[in-house]
Formats: C-alpha cells, structure tokens, sequence
C-alpha cells in the first residue's frame, strides 16, 4: 500500500465499522454541547461525549482536574450550572493536572492565574519545555504523593510511574469512593490508535493492574460520555493482556523470509510488510472476540497491535535474534 492510497477519497469509498453499542453512544448533550453528570455528592463531571474534565465543589472554591479544550468555556458554564444549583461559589480556586498533553488540559488558562496549579514534578518541567500559554506549568508540585484538602475534601494524588505518559498521576478522593486515572482505560471502548498511544505501553498495563490496589466503586477515566466501573477496568485489563498474548503468537509463527526475499534490496520494505503481517495476524482475533463487547475495537485494532508489537520486542526483547 502506498501514500496515495491513503490519501483522502470519496467519503462513500470509507469502510464500515461494527455497530457501537446503544449503552456507548453517550449522554444527551443540552443546546450548548455539553452533559454534566453526577459522580457522586458534590464530586461531579462535565464532558462533550468525548472528553471529560470531573470537578469538585466545594464551600472554599471549585477543584478541577484536566480542562479538555474540545470542552473549553462549557467547563464553567458546567461548574455554574452545579454551584448555583447547589448555593455554593463557582470560582475554580485548585487546578489538578493529570498529565501534560494538550488533549486534556489544553484549556486551563482560560480559568486565570488567580488559583493553584497542581501537578506533578514531570509535569512542570514537560510543560516549561513545551512553553503553550494555554497550558501554564504548575505552581505546586510533587513527586511520590500528595494529599490535598480543599473545604474539607480530600484528595489524594500519587506517581506510580510512567504510564501513558511520564507524568500521568493518580487522584484518589476516597470520601467519594472514586478514583480518577486518565488515559489508561476507555470504559466500554477500545484504546484509541496506537494502543491509546501510551508512550510506555508495559507502564501503561501496569497502571491498569494497579488500579485494583484501590478501593473504589467509580473510575474518572478521562474520555467518553460515561463513567468507568470495576469491571470496565476487568475488561480492559483482560483486553490488554489478550493482545500482547495474541501478539506473542503472530510474532513466533510468522515467517519473515519471504518478506525479505521479495524486497532484497530494500530492507525497509522488507521490514513494513513483515511487521504489518505480524500486526495482522495478531489483531485478527481481538477483534473476533471483543466484537460487541468493547465498541471501536475494529477500529484500531491494527495499530494496538502494532504497538503492542513494538514494545514486545523492544522493550521486552521478546523473539529477539542473535546471528550465530
């Protein structure tokens, strides 16, 4: 296949996909686009069907983790509807980053310099580098834990390691028995291209099994128009599990020879379309078996597993050859 190939057509051309499931499609959105819901008392979110920002409102000021800019203004205009329903101030005074990507905090500076930014330590300094005003570096910062009080909640935030990305935190509000961990399962999804394009996808897995060290009934995931439970988390460790097993698999019985023979002289041909077949062959089972149970998985299943692949071999050094 070559670039022209995949340069946009006749949208007619484009392929189908499998239905997604009525319960994926998301909440109704009002006349300005957005939704929000209730997680749990005052702990509440705010989404546009695809993203998500959760905040928490309290008598001392609103706490805010992520603003999506896909979101953007509809934030606050979410944040008023709850505080004047609830008789309690609307001012976001306490800023969580869970992570430095643009996707999800890209909107942070429309909320002003007057409050807290909070972050981790790789957070700052990802987002110093990066130098976008619309994403300001946190002013407080931490590397292992942190516990947070903010009219009488508690929020407690930690680094477990690089995940999806070097910085993606932990925020656990124990008196709401949520957990909020962006980017590392899509409830009743899917990962996104790329496996979710985690940037340490054995970290990213990781992240997902240490999800069941907390106690929690309610997962802020970060993405899509719901909330995740625990056995959305069950699903998608055992979505991630089943794709590296499945990648194993392919990359022990496909041949690359014939590959290799037909492009002798182009090594990097050679290699595309041996490791292409290898992704194939192992993204042809997920998807027969999470059809109808994880929406979208035919999607990207492709390129989950070619990044599956690629980290199986090079971070794990998984059928690794040695000439002799």
């Amino acid at each position: 296949m070559g670039i022209e190939e995949l340069l946009p057509r006749d949208v007619a051309d484009l392929p189908d996909y499998a239905p997604i499931p009525e319960s994926e499609l998301g909440p109704a959105l009002n006349a300005n686009g957005y939704h929000v819901g209730q997680v749990h008392g005052n702990l509440y979110y705010v989404t546009e069907g695809v993203y998500q920002a959760p905040f928490l409102v309290t008598p001392e000021g609103v706490v805010l983790i992520d603003a999506p800019p896909t979101i953007g203004h509809n934030i606050q205009r979410g944040i008023d509807d709850v505080a004047r329903q609830l008789g309690l101030p609307n001012k976001v005074t306490h800023f969580i980053y869970s992570h430095n990507h643009t996707d999800h905090a890209g909107a942070t500076a429309l909320f002003g310099d007057d409050l807290v930014r909070i972050g981790h330590r790789e957070t700052r300094n990802l987002l110093l580098r990066a130098n976008d005003p619309n994403r300001p570096a946190p002013h407080e910062v931490f590397d292992s834990e942190l516990s947070l009080t903010v009219g009488g909640e508690r929020l407690e935030l930690a680094w477990h390691g690089t995940n999806h990305s070097p910085d993606n935190i932990f925020i656990n509000l124990p008196e709401h028995d949520t957990l909020v961990v962006i980017d590392v399962v899509l409830p009743g999804w899917a990962p996104f291209a790329n496996f979710n394009l985690h940037e340490d996808v054995q970290g990213a897995m990781a992240a997902a099994k240490k999800i069941n060290e907390y106690h929690y009934s309610h997962l802020i995931a970060g993405h899509l128009g719901r909330i995740a439970t625990p056995v959305d988390v069950r699903i998608q460790q055992q979505y991630n599990a089943d794709l590296e097993e499945s990648v194993k698999t392919a990359l022990s019985t496909t041949d690359p020879t014939p590959f290799f023979v037909r492009y002798s002289a182009n090594p990097w041909a050679g290699s595309r379309h041996y490791l292409e077949a290898v992704a194939a062959a192992a993204a042809r089972p997920i998807v027969e078996k999470y059809t109808g149970v994880l929406a979208g998985v035919d999607v990207f299943a492709l390129t989950s597993a070619f990044q599956m692949m690629q980290s199986n071999r090079l971070d794990i050094g998984f059928g690794s050859y040695i000439h002799p």
